[in-house]
């Protein structure tokens, strides 16, 4: 589908209530054309409808026009270097970017990336950089047991002893 028909849809979709289908149509065409600033825009602008600033700032980032609170909210949400490289989703040198803005953070990140790991990054090679993203973030660091959490495992354990309860009398009263 060529994509200006898919982006007539993206209208229709938008026009018609139905955010989450533009979404997914929106983020299929920017996996398809990672260069194209202005698909980027546009899922930010869907992004912002669903009220979600760290995505919509996601989105916008290669823009110099970003929103600040936006932008900061993609940092904090993706907190190192290679959760950026990674959620930016660009492929190909830096230079393929449409503005001198947008090639600079590019660099910026790929550079504070390799900084970061030790050794070099680059667009092209995700494995440069997702393995150590696995190693150093793939998990939430565990804290200290908090009251809530020790609660609610208590609650899932008394439910799930209840519902083996309720089956074993079950099972029992069935041949008797």
């Amino acid at each position: 589908m060529p994509l200006s028909e898919t982006l007539a849809r993206v209208d229709a979709d938008l026009a018609a209530g139905r955010v989450p289908v533009a979404r997914q149509r929106l983020r299929g065409l920017v996996s398809s054309f990672p260069y194209d600033l202005t698909l980027r825009r546009r899922l930010a602008e869907v992004y912002r409808l669903y009220g979600d600033a760290a995505e919509a700032g996601r989105w916008m980032y290669l823009e110099e026009d970003r929103n600040v609170d936006e932008t900061a909210a993609f940092e904090a949400r993706y907190g190192s270097p290679a959760w950026r490289m990674k959620a930016l989703d660009w492929r190909g040198p830096e230079a393929m970017a449409a503005t001198s803005f947008a090639e600079k953070q590019l660099v910026t990140v790929r550079t504070a990336c390799a900084e970061e790991l030790g050794h070099p990054v680059g667009w092209d090679d995700p494995a440069s950089y997702r393995d150590d993203l696995e190693e150093k973030d793939g998990a939430a660091p565990s804290g200290p047991w908090t009251v809530g959490g020790v609660l609610a495992g208590v609650g899932c354990l008394v439910g799930a002893l209840a519902f083996v309860a309720i089956w074993v009398t079950g099972v029992v009263a069935l041949f008797d």
